[in-house]
């Protein structure tokens, strides 16, 4: 997939092209379901299939008293629509400048001048231009203008759920550690990425070396606890089965800010510091708890590990 930072990096003749437009947080289920839809529509016409996305949340600008976390990076975005087998995606800036666009230079701009659009997909709430003005009705009445056609695709539902897929029950959701929930509202696991970096080493200590990851920014790390997951070595291609704590470690009171760790399950002598590793999230196990000194931290650690192997071993 190509990525454009800019839309005057998309050659001249790139199109026609199928667009997608909007800030495919987290990559979701829901969004999935769009970029199918998207790359049938450009197989069936012979465009190319792209994707317009923020390198921010655009309430980040427009309201940043509301904004939210991001789910996932900007990078982890690309690298989840690169995936979908998308051709191109399209990353704006979203600043002022962007914001005071009006809904019609957009389409005028982006999708026309620069993307040779042929089809629009969006959803029914998706809203653009300044103001908040372009909507799926102005859409429709620009198309035939500048001759593209518009498809507002449907709300997606879990089978047997009644509320529509979104980042925003997908936050709820890592905010309660719930992250089995949330894998199926993402059609994947929740992750971090980071890179090791050296801790106090307390879990070699107690027999349960750790990789520690660097602090996470601009992405949702689950609520406190231990889960059953994955740490994936980009630096080998190895995905190690492990258990893994997300917090500050209330049974000492040195760590001062919340860490992502992961043991990898059955290694005691693996060098991972200064490797690239994604965690991927599984199951949570339990909730965060301060223990009467090490020997029943070590205790509970043993048990977590048991537990833990036994739930990946029922996903593989």
């Amino acid at each position: 997939m190509i990525v454009f930072r800019d839309p005057d990096e998309i050659p001249a003749d790139f199109g026609p092209s199928a667009v997608a437009i909007g800030k495919f947080d987290g990559v979701h289920a829901g969004h999935r379901a769009v970029i199918a839809r998207l790359n049938e529509r450009a197989a069936a016409s012979g465009a190319r299939a792209a994707a317009v996305t923020f390198d921010r949340n655009p309430l980040a600008i427009l309201r940043p008293d509301r904004c939210p976390e991001n789910v996932v990076t900007v990078e982890r975005k690309l690298e989840l629509l690169g995936e979908l087998g998308l051709d191109a995606t399209l990353v704006l800036t979203f600043d002022e400048e962007l914001a005071a666009k009006s809904a019609e230079d957009f389409v005028v701009d982006i999708l026309v001048g620069a993307l040779q659009v042929s089809t629009v997909l969006v959803g029914e709430d998706f809203r653009f231009g300044s103001g908040g003005a372009g909507t799926p009705a102005l859409l429709r009445e620009l198309g035939p203008r500048h001759g593209f056609d518009v498809d507002v695709v449907d709300e997606v539902y879990l089978p047997g759920s009644s509320r529509r897929v979104s980042s925003t029950w997908i936050r709820e959701l890592l905010i309660e550690g719930d992250v089995s929930g949330a894998s199926r509202v993402l059609g994947r696991n929740p992750d971090v990425r980071g890179v090791v970096v050296h801790g106090l080493k307390r879990g070699r200590e107690l027999g349960f070396p750790t990789a520690n990851l660097s602090s996470i920014v601009d992405a949702f790390v689950p609520a406190d606890g231990v889960y059953a997951g994955w740490l994936v070595d980009h630096d080998t291609g190895i995905r190690h089965p492990s258990a893994i704590s997300v917090g500050t470690n209330p049974t000492f009171d040195d760590v001062l800010e919340r860490q992502v760790e992961a043991h990898v399950l059955g290694e005691t002598g693996l060098d991972l510091y200064g490797h690239d590793v994604t965690v991927e999230f599984v199951e949570r196990l339990r909730g965060m708890v301060a223990f009467e000194g090490m020997e029943k931290l070590a205790e509970q650690m043993a048990d977590d590990v048991t537990v833990a192997a036994r739930v990946l071993a029922d996903e593989a």
